[in-house]
């Protein structure tokens, strides 16, 4: 039996600034592309459907290319690690 709860480090009341948008997107792409390259190194190829026994699946396209619904949830994964940092108390700024 799994005992394991999760614990994430609450960041709710974290408000990201409007100029990290473009950050977002560029993180979130970067997020399907690791996904992309670790799924490939194990094996996994472009199927139409997923289909863990023969390792195809159908997100591994670019980016540009996913469903909204798939690009959602590169972009929370972002979204959280951004917040996260912020609530830790950096700062991001642009060089």
């Amino acid at each position: 039996m799994n005992k394991y709860i999760p614990n994430p480090i609450d960041t709710e009341g974290i408000k990201l600034p409007k100029e990290l948008e473009p950050l977002i997107e560029e993180m979130s792409k970067n997020v399907h592309e690791v996904w992309s390259k670790t799924r490939i190194e194990q094996g996994w190829t472009y199927g139409k459907e997923r289909n863990d026994e023969l390792k195809q699946h159908p997100c591994l396209i670019p980016y540009e290319e996913l469903s909204e619904d798939e690009k959602t949830f590169d972009r929370n994964t972002s979204i959280g690690t951004l917040k996260l940092i912020m609530k830790l108390g950096f700062r991001i700024s642009k060089e």
